[in-house]
């Protein structure tokens, strides 16, 4: 599928992924793909347009009844380099009859993580492991299917001693590698590539530092590389939490804060919003030093932003495709809102003829603390 500007997308289906027929490949109109930044799952959307006469549609539909998944590669040709969009499974097929023979099949989808998120198995030991060995354990059963994880011990590990208590799992892989990330402040989500049919399965912080992508530019005249671009700030929606560690003696607990700024999560603007809300975690006096803090520390990470900004681009205008989990400059949007944002998510929607992305960008304060951003 060759899109202006010289992009070209191609699409890889099947149990192994193979380049799809040229049948398939002239019947897709349109491609939509979610990336987010580990709230929730990445998906796609393909649509095609198909005549009755055309068999490969049926054999889509009856291998989809019949197998337990059907792998689905998207990558992107752009500037010289190919981008792996999303490398997923099919979770829908839908068929909507149209007028003149030609009818239309939606096949959805989810990344990789679906595999992770079928069975339950709920009560498997892990004994004097922390977090992060248990999730390393969990994701090396999806090597086999080009899963490479990329796991980071968090900055509090709280080792359980067997004698006293044994982790066990609850739910499915999916659910609980995703729920040791979020008691530890962390992310997980499946990053396609570098190549295609592979994917790298990453768990820990958000990682806030790094070389920036070219600047999202706004009221320029031609400098201008987004179609819109808007911003809202809420002080309210920082939130700083107090953690209570009780004194094993006194039983007397004492709060203390927790920042949000860590190495891995520096500020990225100048002005915090001032005053700071609070909250006090009431149940971390119940628990040990460290579980109080590694809670502590996840409220903090997840409450950290105040000043957000979505909106739109035309990626052959852009030049690249623009990626989520990672920083990206903003300029052209006035003096509070100029400067690094972390992208928390983007959407792909891709027709003939046409490739655009919605955005979702967030930072913890105002303005700049660079005085330019890499164009």
């Amino acid at each position: 599928m060759i899109m202006q500007g010289g992009i070209k997308l191609s699409l890889y289906i099947g149990a192994v992924p193979v380049p799809a027929p040229q049948e398939a490949v002239e019947a897709l109109t349109s491609v939509k793909v979610e990336a987010g930044s580990g709230e929730t799952q990445s998906g796609f959307e393909l649509t095609f347009e198909v005549s009755a006469r055309r068999s490969w549609h049926t054999l889509f539909l009856l291998a989809s009844g019949s197998l337990p998944w059907i792998r689905v590669v998207l990558v992107v040709q752009i500037g010289g380099r190919a981008e792996p969009l999303i490398d997923g499974m099919t979770t829908n097929v839908e068929t909507q009859p149209g007028e003149g023979g030609v009818s239309r099949l939606i096949v959805k989808g989810k990344d990789l993580s679906a595999l992770m998120d079928i069975d339950e198995l709920n009560g498997v030991p892990y004994p004097a492991m922390p977090p992060s060995t248990r999730v390393q354990l969990i994701l090396a059963k999806y090597m086999a299917l080009g899963v490479v994880p990329r796991v980071l011990p968090s900055i509090v590990e709280d080792l359980p001693i067997p004698t006293e208590r044994i982790e066990q799992q609850r739910g499915t892989d999916y659910g609980y590698v995703s729920f040791l990330a979020q008691q530890c402040g962390y992310v997980f989500y499946l990053e396609p590539g570098p190549v295609a049919a592979t994917s790298t399965a990453y768990w820990g912080p958000e990682i806030r530092f790094g070389m920036p992508q070219p600047a999202l530019s706004v009221n320029m005249d031609a400098m201008s590389n987004v179609e819109e671009l808007n911003f809202n700030f809420d002080r309210e929606k920082k939130t700083v939490p107090i953690v209570f560690i009780q004194n094993p003696f006194t039983k007397t607990p004492t709060g203390i804060p927790i920042p949000d700024v860590t190495p891995l999560n520096p500020p990225l603007g100048l002005v915090p919003p001032l005053p700071v809300k609070t909250v006090n975690l009431d149940d971390t006096g119940r628990m040990s030093f460290l579980s109080a803090l590694m809670t502590g520390i996840a409220y903090a990470g997840r409450n950290s932003d105040s000043v957000f900004g979505s909106g739109r681009l035309d990626a052959v205008r852009y030049g690249r495709l623009l990626k989520s989990r990672q920083l990206v400059g903003v300029r052209g949007a006035g003096l509070p809102y100029d400067g690094l944002y972390y992208v928390k998510s983007v959407s792909h929607d891709i027709k003939r003829g046409e490739y655009k992305q919605s955005f979702e960008l967030a930072r913890n304060a105002l303005i700049s603390t660079l005085p330019s951003v890499p164009v």
